[in-house]
Parts: structure tokens; C-alpha cells; sequence
């Protein structure tokens, strides 16, 4: 194949949970950030620039990230639903070991220091 086209994307709500997830993965993945709410307009994007990609969701168990988690599966049904641990809530404060196992467990590869 050759090309490093980034196929595996994740999307997350904000700027400190982009920084966080890349900080432990090592896979060539798309980060998207949605910084917490999304418009349709945006959406519509995402779905087209995703297509055919794999989609990772990892927001915050919380009612923000709740609610863009039901829009983004009606969205991107296919997509992969990854959970913080409810006692962590966010995907920001949640330790680097804890992103590391939810990930690894998705296939995604991650830097093995955290695990």
C-alpha cells in the first residue's frame, strides 16, 4: 500500500481531549475535535470527509457528551463507541493508562509506556 492515509478517526469534543488521546496513541490517527456541540452544517462534513474511514467516538460520560454522542450515531452508525470509565467522566482528566487500555482494546495502537 504506501500511503499514509489516515484511516482510523476519532472524534472528540475538545481541544484538551484532542491532546490527550494523542498523546498516548501511536497509530497515524485523524483526531476531530467537535468542541462540545455540533452543527448540522459540520456534521454533514464530517460525514462526507469520513466516509469509508473508521470512526471512533470517545467523548465524555457526562449530559453534554451524552447527547453528541446520540447525534454523531445517527450519523455514523457504524461507528465505534468507546466509554470513559463513569468514575473519570471526562476524557481530558481520565488517566493516560485508562485512554490507553479503551484504545488498545479498539485495535487502535497505543504507546506502550501508558499501558
Amino acid at each position: 500500500m504506501g500511503d499514509v492515509l489516515m484511516e482510523k478517526v476519532i472524534i472528540v469534543e475538545g481541544k484538551t481531549d484532542k491532546m490527550k488521546v494523542k498523546e498516548v496513541v501511536m497509530d497515524p490517527v485523524d483526531i476531530v475535535c467537535t468542541n462540545g456541540t455540533i452543527s448540522i452544517t459540520r456534521l454533514d462534513e464530517l460525514v462526507e470527509e469520513l466516509y469509508e474511514k473508521d470512526v471512533y467516538i470517545l467523548v465524555d460520560s457526562d449530559e453534554s457528551g451524552d447527547k453528541l454522542r446520540k447525534q454523531l450515531k445517527r450519523e455514523f452508525p457504524a461507528a465505534i463507541h468507546l466509554y470513559v470509565d463513569k468514575t473519570y467522566r471526562e476524557v481530558a482528566t481520565a488517566p493516560s493508562h485508562h485512554l490507553a487500555v479503551i484504545l488498545q482494546n479498539a485495535n487502535i495502537d497505543v504507546k506502550v509506556k501508558y499501558l
